[in-house]
């Protein structure tokens, strides 16, 4: 079997948007701090374990908080990515 080459990948555009956020990464990066306060000394990994467990474990009136960031943050996004590809478009049609 011939080995196989490895694709390059696109170098990803400095000035494109940032994703939009999940409802658990709001809710990972508001209970983060606290979590490690509680248990001083855990690793990263163990972290991430403990914040799924309580994501799992909250109803929806909890997530409802973070289901509306998310919300709001992918509108957000989804604006700013309309933007940067019409800017885009237009550079493009510039440069021909």
């Amino acid at each position: 079997m011939p080995p196989k080459e490895k694709k390059q990948r696109q170098k990803k555009d400095p000035n494109a948007p940032k994703r939009a956020l999940s409802a658990y990464m709001f809710f990972a990066n508001d209970k983060r701090d606290q979590v490690r306060a509680d248990n001083p000394g855990i690793s990263f990994g163990q972290i991430g374990k403990l914040l799924g467990e309580k994501w799992k474990s909250m109803d929806a009136s909890e997530r409802e908080k973070y289901e509306k960031q998310a919300e709001e943050d992918k509108k957000r996004y989804e604006k700013a990515k309309i933007e940067y590809l019409q800017k885009k478009e237009e550079e493009f049609t510039e440069a021909e």
